[in-house]
């Protein structure tokens, strides 16, 4: 199998068509490997190194590509006793993701949902402070990923945190391992081992980060097997 480049296989969870309970389980499943591996942590911190740098009464917050919006769920409970106010939203492609979304936060006042294409997207339409993109960015091509990142550093005033999966052999069998245990679904196995062929190496991002001036960028490889690459706008200072 070779992990030298970037896999165009196509995850199954991104097909439209998947019905609502399947898509379910699959985030689910993905949720569960997220928390199992402290994954969620990794977006958490680096938002709260941005805020101490940047202090301001209240922040917008965007999640591209939210799926069922745990992430953001975990914002609010994790700055809860925060003197600022926080003004989330979640942006997916999937309209049974955002239904999945919207039915799973009645109880956070602060989270809206937009069933939108991240692509489509013009930096004039939403106003924001910092821009997550976790497990979302894997998902695009490589001749993708710089348009969108392109628009996220336009619309971001404070910066974009990116936390995605590496993509190397190793993680690839210790998922496959880990997979018989923790994760339920076939397509959720399936899928995992995907992301991972379709994840990156650093010279990866070091290559998109060229392409991005005027910014300043962090890239540092994270447990289990993520980069955290975070993108500083020139009003955001360095974290």
């Amino acid at each position: 199998m070779n992990f030298n480049t970037r896999s165009s296989e196509i995850e199954r969870m991104d097909n439209l068509s998947v019905d609502l309970v399947s898509l379910q389980e699959i985030l689910f499943d993905i949720n569960r490997v997220n928390s199992l591996l402290n994954g969620y942590s990794i977006t958490l911190k680096a938002i709260k190194k941005i805020i101490q740098e940047n202090p301001k009464n209240s922040y917008t917050i965007i999640d591209m590509g939210c799926g069922d919006g745990t992430m953001l769920r975990k914002v609010v409970r994790y700055f809860k006793n925060e003197p600022f106010k926080l003004n989330l939203i979640g942006i997916d492609l999937s309209e049974k993701g955002i239904e999945i979304a919207k039915a799973m936060s009645t109880s956070f006042s602060n989270i809206s949902y937009q069933n939108r294409d991240i692509l489509s997207l013009e930096a004039h339409e939403i106003d924001c402070d910092i821009i997550l993109s976790t497990l979302t960015m894997h998902h695009f091509s490589s001749q993708e990923i710089p348009l969108f990142l392109d628009q996220f550093v336009k619309i971001a005033r404070l910066g974009v945190i990116i936390n995605d999966l590496q993509r190397s052999r190793l993680a690839y069998g210790l998922f496959w391992g880990f997979s018989v245990m923790f994760v339920k679904t076939k397509v959720g196995k399936s899928d995992g081992l995907v992301s991972i062929k379709r994840g990156f190496v650093l010279k990866d991002l070091v290559a998109f980060s060229q392409n991005i001036p005027d910014v300043q960028h962090t890239i540092k490889w994270k447990w289990a097997f993520r980069y955290l690459w975070v993108l500083r706008t020139k009003t955001a200072k360095n974290v």
